[in-house]
């Protein structure tokens, strides 16, 4: 898939509303997507999950403690398709 994030606004109980290169938008529930503990931790404290800007070079939403997500997931939310499936055979053992 592999679509950057151009936009995003942080909207109230922990939703974003994103925008893709490709003109999907939408909105996403965080809180219904990541447990707030570890790195997500600090998202629990609503000023701060406001902070939320699109990073250009990873194409998609970070904090400032450089927490993000994973915009194929954030895409397929939105577009309600499924995440394509990889063969582990694709992967070869380091």
């Amino acid at each position: 898939m592999l679509k950057n994030i151009v936009a995003v606004q942080p909207l109230k109980d922990y939703c974003l509303h994103l925008t893709f290169e490709d003109g999907i938008e939408g909105i996403v529930n965080i809180q219904k997507l990541v447990k707030f503990t570890g790195i997500f931790e600090p998202l629990k404290v609503s000023a701060y999950f406001a902070q939320v800007t699109v990073n250009p070079d990873l194409g998609t939403v970070c904090w400032p403690n450089h927490a993000d997500l994973d915009p194929d997931v954030l895409c397929s939310l939105i577009a309600k398709q499924p995440l394509p499936r990889y063969d582990a055979s694709y992967t070869q053992p380091l």
